[in-house]
């Protein structure tokens, strides 16, 4: 059967320099979360780019993101488009395929453009997080759509203009989405080392903004109540917090005060924390809320309020996950690799997908490192390959079906 299953992936040869033509100008369009004109522009190219597939294009309205300001106001910010195809809604057996628009390099980024470091790696700005990504999805489905198996699977792809800032706004939708298909693929990068990704820890941001009471720091310094002190004291007991390896409390960022004759009035504090269980997030949630009473309790005049939650619980490898990745282990196989596996501490909708019941692999992006930087590079070599393995996953699942 396996020699059936690997007949169409003859559709991808010879197709690396266009696959790789098609992402440079995706990389080279700016697409950072918060420039909606890019992001627009950049989803033209994308459905244009998918339309071929004459998928069914639904329309879909995310959220707007909500966050606290630094002088604790309640700020709602608009987000870019999403885009939802589908393909044979009523097939007995459904995928869906994912993966997201933006970037982390704004317009103002001085990262804009791609260049060829050598052969085989490009540099370039979303080239691995997550346009590459974008790339294999597109060519693995057009390998699909040109086999003989096509009608035998129903599937659809989300594309996302909020990863990178935790989905705020997307995550409803995803949670949603969840609920129509039997698993999902999604598109972030392989590790740096080429792994795929098994578990990933779950992430939550907290705000909290702390109300003092000004004076005059000469004439009336004892009337006042001192945010920035407060939230000091506060942000040295979260991190003292830290003391489990899987468990982390990132104090990443604290604004108050102004006129040094003036005893502040309001102070905000951000924190990062990593859970690897759901169990270690309960608990966090718990000790952050005690934090909170307690130091609120211990003076007259200071107020306390945090704002967040985990967005992406962790994720966990259950059994239909190890399913899923025995069938990939399965795939690379047959086309002559090993695949192997290993944790990660960063998050991604997959983790949104599992908290939501729907097993997903969420690494089947192409290979480079770098990251979330101007040094970002994609392994030229990994863009077929991953297509091949995605559009063999999608074979053997039409086959079964």
């Amino acid at each position: 059967m396996n020699n059936e299953l690997l007949k169409p992936l003859n559709w991808l040869t010879g197709r690396d320099d266009e696959m790789l033509n098609l992402l440079v100008r995706w990389c080279d369009q700016n697409s950072g979360t918060y420039n909606l004109a890019g992001l627009e522009q950049m989803a033209a190219q994308v459905c244009a780019a998918f339309a071929p597939l004459d998928a069914e294009s639904r329309p879909v309205e995310i959220e707007a993101q909500i966050t606290v300001d630094d002088y604790g106001r309640i700020v709602s910010t608009p987000l870019g488009p999403a885009i939802h195809l589908v393909k044979r809604p009523a097939a007995p057996r459904q995928v869906i395929l994912c993966i997201h628009l933006d970037t982390v390099y704004g317009s103002e980024h001085s990262f804009q453009r791609c260049r060829r470091l050598d052969n085989d790696r490009l540099n370039g700005p979303g080239v691995i997080d997550a346009k590459g990504g974008l790339a294999v999805m597109l060519y693995a489905l057009r390998c699909f759509e040109a086999s003989p198996l096509a009608d035998r699977l129903g599937w659809q792809v989300f594309i996302n203009p909020d990863e990178e800032i935790g989905s705020p706004g997307s995550g409803a939708y995803i949670r949603q989405l969840a609920q129509t298909a039997g698993l999902a693929l999604l598109f972030e990068p392989a590790l740096p080392s080429g792994e795929l990704v098994s578990w990933r820890r779950g992430t939550g941001n907290f705000t909290f903004v702390v109300h003092g009471r000004a004076a005059h720091s000469g004439r009336e310094f004892t009337k006042g109540r001192n945010a920035v002190t407060a939230m000091s004291r506060l942000m040295v007991a979260i991190d003292e917090l830290n003391g489990d390896p899987e468990v982390t409390y990132n104090v990443g960022r604290v604004s108050g005060g102004g006129a040094l004759n003036i005893v502040p009035d309001l102070a905000i504090g951000r924190v990062n924390v990593r859970v690897r269980t759901l169990e270690q997030q309960a608990i966090v949630e718990q000790r952050l809320a005690q934090l909170v009473e307690e130091f609120q309790a211990r003076w007259e005049g200071i107020r306390i309020k945090m704002h967040g939650q985990f967005t992406s619980p962790p994720k966990v490898v259950d059994e239909r996950t190890q399913q899923l990745m025995h069938r990939i282990e399965t795939c690379g196989s047959w086309l002559g690799e090993t695949i192997r596996w290993q944790g990660s501490g960063g998050a991604s909708d997959g983790n949104k997908f599992a908290a939501a019941g729907l097993p997903n692999i969420d690494s089947l992006g192409p290979e480079g490192g770098e990251i979330h930087s101007a040094a970002e590079f994609l392994y030229i070599p990994s863009l077929i390959r991953k297509a091949r393995l995605t559009a063999l996953v999608l074979l053997s699942l039409a086959a079964e079906g």
